[in-house]
């Protein structure tokens, strides 16, 4: 299966999971249940912005995160990336109605740096998870 069939998949997932409850800043966990369909691990920060919020999940020592958007379902420009300290950024980025992400680096105990971005807000971390 091609990595487009993957995506289209996984957002059709994420679409019905997230149309029963909105988000993290709104309904926390629907947005758990949304994101742990794309993410390995244990949820260890939320990180709320103005439209959005970027969700963290650690285990073992990978790091991974979405962006997902407060309003579902319009297609806008959307990024998540994750950086381990010392590595270049692991970046999903495009026009996607719910989600961008999941990306995943393997940090160990290194400090990551994570941002997002839908439409015009975003949110950058600084150098934290270490």
């Amino acid at each position: 299966m091609d990595s487009g069939a993957i995506r289209r998949r996984l957002a059709l997932g994420l679409a019905v999971l997230t149309a029963s409850g909105l988000l993290a800043v709104a309904a926390p966990g629907e947005a758990q249940a949304a994101a742990s369909a794309s993410c390995p691990g244990r949820k260890v920060r939320i990180l709320p912005f103005s439209t959005g919020a970027v969700l963290v999940y650690k285990r073992g020592g990978y790091v991974c995160a979405v962006t997902l958007t407060k309003k579902p379902g319009v297609k806008r420009k959307m990024s998540v990336s994750v950086q381990a300290r010392g590595s270049r950024p692991v970046v999903d980025e495009g026009r996607f109605a719910y989600h961008a992400g999941p990306v995943m680096v393997h940090a160990g105990r290194r400090c990551v740096w994570l941002k997002g971005r839908v439409g015009w807000g975003s949110f950058s971390s600084g150098w934290i998870l270490c």
